[in-house]
């Protein structure tokens, strides 16, 4: 029987080399010299360091991009809040979201079974495996799920006949 998943991963040597150039970036620029602006990676989570909420957001300005042209798709980005360290230096916590979580996973569950194709979907574990008696069916699917989720990155793979 046809089947694929559907998964959300990030490229991680793609995201370590956006996060280096942008921090070259940083480094390079005039109105950064002799701050505290910097971005750090840690497995799944960037923490963003300026003197202020303003250069914090210019630090975005430049991640970003640089993500982007890495191929690093910056939906899967969850900003915390900013956080007030010593003095009037601040910090912000990005975490990289990787896997379909829970609540998505149940979410494309319902609307694969509401959509009345006769494909059968189930999770399994931070992926939803989709399969269906036609290849063509299963392809269907995939242009449903892309046109209805747009604001969580997922990717489509282990297509099998």
């Amino acid at each position: 029987m046809p089947s694929f998943d559907i998964l959300s991963e990030v490229d991680q040597p793609a995201l370590r080399n956006a996060v280096e150039q942008a921090n070259r970036k940083v480094d390079g620029r005039h109105d950064f010299k002799g701050t505290s602006a910097k971005i750090e990676l840690a497995e799944k989570l960037l923490t963003l360091y300026g003197d202020s909420d303003f250069q914090l957001e210019q630090i975005k300005t430049i991640l970003l991009p640089e993500m982007t042209k890495k191929n690093v798709d910056v939906r899967c980005l969850d900003y915390g809040d900013v956080q007030k360290i010593s003095g009037n230096k601040v910090k912000q916590e990005v975490k990289v979201r990787v896997g379909v979580e829970q609540e998505l996973a149940k979410k494309l569950v319902k609307l694969l079974k509401d959509s009345k194709m006769k494909v059968q979907a189930a999770i399994q574990g931070d992926a939803v495996r989709v399969s269906g008696a036609k290849r063509d069916v299963l392809q269907e699917a995939i242009a449903l799920v892309k046109k209805q989720i747009t604001d969580f990155p997922l990717q489509y793979g282990n297509f099998r006949d």
